[in-house]
């Protein structure tokens, strides 16, 4: 045997178990600076990476629980867009329109005197699309006439309403009347 065991051996217990306790402490402290530690730094940075993953699934969690409810607003939304653009006529239907309310004005009675379209003024996604409007008839034949307006499936506005030059015949006042009808179309972007 070699003499160093051998006087290792021949050494009085508790000499032989304080060494065993260094050599086990030197041991413990080589693996926990070589190989715990420098894995327990890594624990730090990936808690928070877990905490964040963590949140962020509960987020996305609830958005992907409702999802059902945004798509059916969403299909809403869509609905009342159609239902919208329904009420803006395109520019190839203004034409018609804007016939129709002359053509509609003489049903009510009324003698269009003149009927100018004016340039259209452009408000983003939609566009003014103006025109003067010189009627003469009775105030009711008026009256008939905007309440036929209002029951268009357009928008259609009558602003500027001039009431003047009051005459009598057959036995009932007939007034001129100009005003500005108004619609709007879709712009497409």
């Amino acid at each position: 045997m070699n003499p160093k065991v051998e006087k290792l051996l021949k050494l009085p217990l508790y000499q032989r178990s304080a060494i065993l306790g260094v050599l086990v402490v030197l041991l413990m402290g080589a693996f926990v600076w070589f190989l715990w530690l420098p894995e327990y730094e890594k624990i730090g940075p990936m808690e928070e990476e877990v905490s964040r993953l963590q949140a962020e699934l509960v987020q996305k969690q609830q958005i992907a629980d409702n999802l059902p409810k945004f798509k059916a607003e969403f299909a809403k939304l869509e609905e009342q867009l159609s239902e919208a653009l329904t009420q803006l006529p395109n520019k190839k239907e203004i034409p018609s329109l804007l016939t129709n309310l002359a053509t509609l004005a003489k049903d009510n009675g009324l003698d269009v005197l003149s009927f100018s379209p004016q340039g259209e003024v452009s408000k983003g996604f939609y566009a003014e699309v103006p025109a003067a409007l010189d009627l003469v008839g009775t105030y009711h034949q008026i009256a008939e006439f905007a309440q036929a307006v209002g029951k268009l499936s357009r928008i259609v506005n009558l602003s500027n309403l001039d009431l003047s030059g009051p005459k009598v015949t057959d036995n009932f006042a007939v007034l001129r009347i100009r005003c500005k009808v108004t619609t709007f179309r879709f712009v497409e972007q």
